[in-house]
C-alpha cells in the first residue's frame, strides 16, 4: 500500500535532519607509548611552515590530532638530588614522568626534526620553535643535559609560556620531556621562520598534541 504523499515527505525530511545532525567522522587516533617519535616535525612546503608527528621507526607522518602519545608509568623517577634540577620539583624528593633523551625503547624516544626544511630556505637556516600553552593537571619541561648531568633548560610551562626552541634547518633534536603529574596534557606549538629570499616572516598554524601521563 503507498503511503501518503505528505507522511513520505515527513519521513524523508526525519531522515534528512538525523543525517544533518549526525557529527563528522571522527579520524582513527593512533596511540604510541613506545619507539623513535618526532614529536613535533616541521616542514615547509607550498609556502607555508607545517607541524606533523613522525613516526621514525616506520617512515609515517601523522597530523598531530590523529596521535596520542602515553607516558607509561616506568617513565617515573625520582628528581636528581641537585639542585640544578629544580625546575623539575624538590631535587632528592619529588617525582617526575621523564620521556627521556637518550633512547629507552620501552618508552617514547621524544624528537623535534627540522629535517625536511631545505638549507637556504629561512635567512640564516633559522627557525624557532614556540611552546604556546600547556594544558593539563600539572607543569611539562623540556631541557637537555650534557656528558656531566647538567641540564639546560628549553621549555619551562612551570615559570610561564610561551617558550622558544631555536631550530636550524637540518635539526633533528632530542631532550628529555618531563611531567610533574599523571593526567592528560595538550601541547600548542608554532613554528616561525623568515624566508631568505624575501624577508618575509612565516608563521604555522598552531598545532596540538596530546599526551597522556600514567599514573
Amino acid at each position: 500500500m503507498r503511503k501518503p504523499i505528505r507522511m513520505v515527505l515527513a519521513t524523508g525530511m526525519v531522515a534528512a535532519g538525523l543525517l544533518a545532525a549526525a557529527p563528522p567522522a571522527q579520524a582513527d587516533v593512533v596511540t604510541f607509548s613506545s619507539g623513535h617519535l618526532d614529536l613535533v616535525d616541521i616542514a615547509y612546503e607550498a609556502g607555508e611552515l607545517e607541524l606533523g608527528v613522525h613516526d621514525e621507526d616506520n617512515d609515517v607522518e601523522y597530523a598531530p590530532d590523529e596521535v596520542k602519545i602515553v607516558v607509561k608509568r616506568q617513565a617515573k623517577v625520582t628528581v636528581p638530588n641537585d639542585p640544578a634540577f629544580d625546575f623539575l620539583g624538590t631535587p632528592g624528593v619529588s617525582q617526575v614522568w621523564v620521556l627521556p633523551e637518550i633512547q629507552n625503547t620501552d618508552l617514547v624516544w621524544p624528537g623535534i626534526a627540522a629535517e625536511e626544511v631545505e638549507a637556504g630556505t629561512f635567512t640564516a637556516d633559522a627557525l624557532a620553535l614556540h611552546v604556546r600553552s600547556v594544558s593539563g593537571p600539572g607543569q611539562l619541561a623540556i631541557y637537555t643535559e650534557n656528558a656531566v648531568g647538567q641540564p639546560t633548560v628549553l621549555v619551562d610551562s612551570g615559570d610561564g609560556l610561551p617558550d622558544t626552541i631555536a631550530l636550524t634547518a637540518g635539526d633533528h633534536l632530542h631532550a628529555n620531556w618531563a611531567f610533574d603529574r599523571a593526567g592528560t596534557y595538550r601541547v600548542t606549538f608554532r613554528a616561525t621562520g623568515t624566508l631568505a629570499a624575501t624577508g618575509q616572516r612565516v608563521t604555522s598554524e598552531a598545532t596540538t598534541l596530546r599526551v597522556v601521563v600514567q599514573a
